[in-house]
């Protein structure tokens, strides 16, 4: 797949997107009175939880608790519960809380815009540091969780094997307009018709343009 071709591919899922619902990160996020910090919670609760049991974990804490000072002074059996089904819920928790406490001791209560500032947050990783610079500050970074990695395997854009490569690839090939939106997108696309197995070619809307890489089986 060409750049010529990336981008019809990502004009056609801008418009079909519109039906499909966004990614918990995303909802929480256009509602949040504090974008970043929002954001920043909502991701580190995604990890391996689905997306329905993180929206409801995030708006149920930071309902109790909408600020790093607020959760900074919980105690982890409280974030647990609060949080709770979320996947890894315990290690979040204590996660969360120190996040918060070194927000305020080291960057005034504030996310930091860096992405070596965030890393070195518990729990942060590339991905999750990503989406606080796209959709918490607007910036330019390429979030690569599994969707976007296997969806841009599958149609051939890249040839990467982990999602660290893939979003090395994005970087050095991928036109730098597209970054902020790249995930948003693919995410939702994969969650709703380009499954992991046996994805919905039938009624997707790119197919044409789809060299299905690795589908050994679609509906």
């Amino acid at each position: 797949m060409n750049t010529t071709t990336i981008e019809k591919v990502l004009r056609v899922l801008r418009r079909e997107i519109r039906q499909w619902k966004v990614p918990a990160v995303g909802m929480v996020a256009a509602q949040a009175a504090d974008r970043p910090f929002e954001t920043l919670v909502s991701t580190m609760l995604s990890l391996r939880t689905k997306d329905e049991v993180t929206e409801q974990a995030s708006r149920r804490l930071l309902s109790r608790a909408p600020s790093p000072q607020a959760i900074a002074s919980l105690p982890i059996a409280e974030i647990e519960r609060l949080i709770y089904p979320a996947g890894f819920y315990r290690t979040k928790a204590r996660n969360l809380r120190e996040t918060a406490r070194i927000l305020l001791r080291e960057h005034g209560g504030n996310v930091p815009r860096k992405m070596e500032e965030l890393l070195e947050l518990p729990g942060v990783g590339r991905k999750t540091a990503n989406l606080v610079i796209t959709v918490g500050y607007g910036g330019y970074g390429i979030c690569v969780d599994t969707h976007v990695h296997r969806i841009s395997n599958r149609w051939a854009y890249v040839k990467t094997r982990t999602p660290a490569e893939t979003e090395s690839a994005l970087r050095a090939k991928l036109p730098r307009r597209h970054w902020k939106t790249y995930n948003d997108l693919l995410v939702t696309f994969g969650q709703n018709l380009c499954q992991p197995v046996s994805p919905r070619c039938s009624q997707c809307p790119v197919a044409r343009y789809c060299r299905k890489v690795g589908v050994t089986r679609h509906r």
